[in-house]
């Protein structure tokens, strides 16, 4: 039986992945700050992972999550997105294992996308998050490597699925109380990521020797646009949603204001939800042998919907 240690296993992503791999016959360990109690698993804490060698993988999910209303303090990012992965990046090199996994971001690339996103586009992220993202990835890249272990770079784009947070949720609130979604007129393509894509992906790598290390975004195989979104969250929530198709001038003038006002909707959260971002998931797909994702993008906002619904 192969073992596994997953960091940041009670987050949204480890949440979902510790079961899946538990399933799938992985022996499954956890690392984390604290122990926590109720868990059917084996678990240690950071100061406890150099003690640990016999174990075949590391998938490090652990991280500082990007802050939508940006009160956090940057450094907290380098801290945690940086100088974490580094730390647990070396006790990796010391241990028996032979495959690292790292769950970074496309944000750690570009906030903002012309075109479609690829694995050689040159980073410029704008955001602290994005930059510390960005500064584990150099640091894992740059390093000699053994030659019979491998390092993977993944760069989900936004994850959504059973304990899903975020925008999707806001939308998903809009559909439910049947409140006017007013940004009809935008026409956007966003590539989504299904947390059950994701799973098969480290999965995926976990099980194929042959696939080099390195990065790969992962991605759902359909963007969608915004519209497409709202259609399949009231499908899902047998709700008709109520749509407004208001001049695009006028809505961003209103999210100008928001910017001066500090209000919750400014030309970030515009941008969020009506602006395109398409991510090329090809790279990956040809390395699996695969031609498309096993999850349909509609059908997993589908199962999401009817997760957030519950």
């Amino acid at each position: 039986m192969s073992s596994v240690i997953v960091t940041g296993y009670t987050g949204f992503v480890g949440k979902n992945l510790v079961p899946y791999l538990k399933q799938e016959g992985f022996n499954v360990m956890g690392v984390g700050r604290e122990l926590q109690s109720g868990l059917a698993i084996t678990q240690y804490t950071y100061e406890q992972l150099p003690q640990v060698k016999n174990y075949n993988a590391l998938i490090h999910l652990a991280g500082k999550a990007h802050d939508l209303k940006q009160t956090v303090d940057p450094n907290a990012y380098f801290e945690i997105n940086t100088q974490l992965t580094i730390n647990v990046f070396k006790y990796f090199l010391k241990s028996n294992a032979t495959d690292f996994i790292y769950l970074s971001s496309v944000k750690a690339v570009a906030d903002s996308v012309a075109g479609v996103l690829y694995e050689n586009a040159t980073p410029a992220p704008a955001t602290a998050y994005g930059q510390s993202k960005l500064l584990a990835e150099e640091y894992l890249m740059n390093q000699q490597l053994p030659a019979e272990k491998r390092v993977f770079i993944l760069r989900p784009c936004m994850i959504h699925g059973p304990g899903n947070k975020g925008n999707l949720n806001r939308l998903y609130s809009i559909v439910k109380k049947r409140m006017p979604y007013p940004l009809t007129a935008f026409d956007n393509k966003r590539s989504l990521l299904s947390v059950s894509n994701l799973l098969f992906a480290i999965k995926t790598l976990l099980i194929t020797t042959n696939i080099p290390g390195g990065v790969y975004n992962i991605a759902d195989d359909e963007p969608l646009s915004t519209n497409d979104i709202i259609d399949i969250l009231g499908k899902a929530s047998h709700i008709n949603p109520v749509k407004w198709n208001l001049p695009k001038s006028f809505i961003k003038t209103l999210a100008k204001a928001g910017d001066k006002l500090r209000l919750p909707f400014n030309t970030e959260n515009l941008q969020k939800l009506t602006g395109s971002y398409v991510v090329s998931n090809h790279k990956f797909k040809q390395a699996a042998g695969i031609h498309n994702m096993p999850v349909n993008a509609r059908e997993g906002i589908y199962y999401t919907a009817q997760n957030l619904h519950k």
